[in-house]
């Protein structure tokens, strides 16, 4: 298991439910939170970059970094496989700087493997009519990839219980709210303020 004095949050949603947006606004506007960004064996999108959006390799790296044990969790969707690099995450950690996960279900189970006291949060859709017509009105996928892409997120959405934290992102501002919210009663919680505590009683 990985030790860290910096915090872990999981953030997993299926696909359309924004959770990339209220993710990146965290990073953003969150001092001391920092962005994992995940190995990909798939090919780079429009305007991704390699090393902002993902680190892209092929097949080849990846299987090395598997058989290393360079890869905290890994898993496959939708024929592509993603992984968090342990180099990294372990050395952000160690910094004292919390790291924030974007990644999905399997791979956030994995994760918590090695990291229990990862703090997992879920992103819900309205409904699945509402995550539906947002992937429609992304305009990316055929209709084929969209009902792929639903079958996959009820699959994702049986997993709820798995998580620590359920935000409804039906008020973009109130799930904002609500996911930087529990990163700020993480830092505060006894666990991580107890040394700080005591450091302050030693002065009486």
């Amino acid at each position: 298991m990985i030790q860290h004095p910096g915090n872990v949050f999981v953030v997993s949603a299926p696909s359309g439910a924004g959770k990339s947006t209220l993710a990146q606004r965290l990073v953003r506007s969150v001092p001391d939170l920092s962005f994992s960004t995940s190995f990909t064996t798939r090919q780079p999108r429009p305007g991704e970059v390699d090393g902002r959006d993902y680190f892209f390799v092929d097949d080849a790296r990846f299987d090395a970094m598997v058989a290393e044990g360079g890869l905290v969790e890994w898993v496959q969707v939708y024929g592509h496989r993603y992984g968090t690099g342990r180099d990294w995450l372990t050395g952000v950690l160690a910094s004292g700087r919390d790291v924030l996960l974007d990644i999905e279900t399997t791979g956030a189970l994995n994760l918590r493997k090695a990291i229990p006291d990862a703090r997992m949060i879920f992103i819900l859709p309205p409904s699945a009519a509402a995550l539906e017509q947002r992937l429609r009105d992304r305009g990316k996928d055929s209709d084929e990839q969209i009902r792929v892409r639903m079958q996959y997120a009820r699959h994702e959405l049986e997993l709820y219980h798995a998580y620590d934290y359920l935000i409804l992102n039906d008020d973009l501002e109130l799930a904002y709210k609500q996911l930087e919210g529990v990163v700020q009663a993480t830092r505060a919680s006894r666990a991580r303020m107890e040394p700080v505590a005591r450091k302050i009683l030693e002065g009486f």
